[in-house]
């Protein structure tokens, strides 16, 4: 198994960085449910103004190649399109558990 882990600083006024990691999180938990090598989605919006990382992801397939088949079928390309004009930074991690 392995866990797929991305974090997004988001871009825009608190208000727009809300909005945007909201229907970004919405659209990320529908796509087990349209991408077959998806075992799960978990996605976090963060609530500690402290912080500056706004959304992190933990997605779990079962092999390395799979991360990449999810990340180019159609409906996770839709879903990442959503950060488009907000997408600041991204730090990924990926690992065999």
């Amino acid at each position: 198994m392995v866990k797929h882990i991305v974090a997004f600083k988001l871009t825009g006024s608190d208000v727009e960085r809300r909005e945007v990691a909201l229907k970004f999180k919405e659209a990320l938990l529908a796509l087990p449910e349209q991408i077959d090598v998806l075992q799960s989605m978990e996605v976090g919006i963060n609530e500690n103004p402290n912080e500056t990382w706004d959304v992190v992801l933990t997605a779990i397939v079962d092999t390395m190649a799979d991360v990449e088949v999810y990340a180019k079928h159609p409906a996770h390309v839709a879903a990442a399109g959503l950060l488009a004009g907000h997408k600041g930074d991204r730090a990924c991690v990926d690992y065999e558990f």
